[in-house]
């Protein structure tokens, strides 16, 4: 694989469930000054039925740089194949349990199960019902109780949890001697990383997410059946959400400003959030498990197509008006996932139903996860971004109308921001922004730049 430094343009690609999105980036000029001019754009339906890189391949000749995978000149993310399911194991559920989901979510993770405490017979079939790709074992501070851990450890590898399952170690740092030992024994595979709750009050999520990120490509992106293209395990760097909320930083950084980004999908709606805490908040640390900076929520039941109902239900339990017709639409939705809209009234159901699910996604997002706690620290946002197909698609005065909506919503017991600008992701350019930041910073920082202006 070549180095992609010695190139000019790198492909950019998010080979998701239903659609492969990708972008050709000029990364550097002549005089090898970096740049961030997006030269090109494309999509496709993702080529499951085949090979996912038969999708990857089309594009690159679509954007007149077939040569780029071949050459290495391509970074690429991936949520296809369901994306990234991660089982989080603690100590105790309030405490180094939810450090755990929130650093999961952070890594670009769907969380499809939470248990704490000291496994059994019963707790262990319960982790293997919910089909977890990885194992994200937790628990204890940095010197604290480390009977717990050590029990999951060895518990995890002597059960019958598939053999290629493997696990992140992320708790108590003197107890994971005696579970790496344990796991090495059994033969599963695993990583280790620095404790996310090496104290109470502080979470530390960037070892895990490494990890986490790190196990995802070894174990769980070719094991998936996607692609027999070598090329595919080289190119995919991280999962989707994963990269996407690498973008939220950049941007976040860029603008020296608070951002919330929404991203309404056909399955889950995404909230991203980068925050600085000021004042008060600065130096406080009320909180059992502090909230992350840069954070990420998944609601697994607010989507455009499969979940279409649950957003009308959500809506109710969140005293939120829907009328005969959306419900009806709704109803219909989940049956047909890959639905577009026909015509103006059935296009304004959807942005309906849209407006919902993010209302109900941002307001889950901003409360506090426990009583007694603090909400998120909304009130200084300089920048509200809506993603997803429904409002790259939607006219741009509609779409942030949507957004503007989200904004203002006074009613979800957080405080609104002041004054924030609005925005729409309508190139699908955080994902670019996200992938380019390790090896081409100052070109993710241009095209995070154009994006914040508007450029996108």
């Amino acid at each position: 694989m070549g180095s992609p430094t010695s190139h000019q343009a790198i492909l950019v690609v998010d080979v998701g469930s239903t659609f492969t999105k990708a972008a050709l980036v000029k990364v550097s000029d002549a005089d090898g000054d970096e740049t961030g001019a997006v030269l090109g754009r494309a999509e496709t339906p993702t080529t499951l039925d085949t090979d996912v890189m038969d999708g990857v391949r089309s594009l690159a000749a679509h954007l007149g740089d077939a040569a780029a995978v071949d050459d290495g000149r391509i970074v690429a993310c991936s949520s296809a194949g369901g994306g990234l399911r991660l089982a989080v194991i603690g100590y105790e559920r309030t405490v180094t349990a939810e450090a755990g989901y929130r650093v999961g979510l952070s890594a670009g993770a769907k969380v499809v199960h939470v248990a704490s405490g000291p496994l059994d017979t019963v707790a262990l079939a319960a982790l293997a019902e919910a089909r977890p790709d990885i194992v994200l074992l937790v628990g204890g501070t940095d010197g604290g109780n480390a009977e717990v851990l050590q029990h999951n450890g060895i518990a995890l590898a002597a059960s019958t949890l598939p053999h290629d399952v493997p696990v992140v170690v992320a708790g108590n740092l003197d107890a994971q001697p005696a579970v790496a030992a344990a796991l090495q024994r059994a033969g599963r595979p695993h990583v280790l990383g620095d404790n996310v709750l090496p104290e109470i009050g502080v979470v530390a999520p960037a070892s895990a997410r490494v990890a986490i990120r790190e196990v995802f490509l070894r174990h769980v992106i070719g094991g998936k059946g996607l692609s027999t293209d070598a090329a595919f395990a080289r190119v995919v760097r991280a999962a989707t959400p994963d990269a996407v909320l690498a973008g939220v930083e950049v941007l976040a950084e860029v603008l020296d400003q608070d951002v919330l980004v929404v991203d309404v999908g056909g399955a889950t709606t995404d909230v991203y959030s980068a925050v600085t805490p000021r004042g008060d908040d600065a130096g406080r640390r009320t909180e059992v498990v502090a909230p992350l900076r840069f954070s990420r929520t998944v609601e697994a039941d607010l989507g455009m197509r499969w979940n279409a109902e649950g957003v009308i239900e959500a809506a109710a339990r969140e005293h939120l008006p829907t009328s005969t017709a959306l419900r009806r639409y709704a109803a219909r939705l989940g049956e047909q996932p890959a639905y577009l809209p026909s015509g103006p009234g059935e296009a304004a159901l959807d942005l309906d139903l849209a407006r919902l699910a993010a209302i109900v996604a941002v307001r889950r997002h901003a409360r506090p996860p426990f009583p007694g706690e603090a909400p998120r620290a909304l009130t200084d946002l300089g920048l509200v971004l809506g993603s997803g197909g429904v409002l790259r698609h939607t006219p741009s005065t509609e779409a942030r109308a949507l957004l503007e909506a989200v904004a203002a919503d006074h009613a979800g017991g957080w405080r609104v921001p002041r004054a924030p600008r609005i925005g729409v992701d309508a190139a699908y350019l955080l994902v670019v922004v996200g992938l380019l930041a390790p090896t081409h910073p100052d070109a993710a920082r241009a095209v995070a730049r154009g994006l914040a202006l508007g450029d996108g």
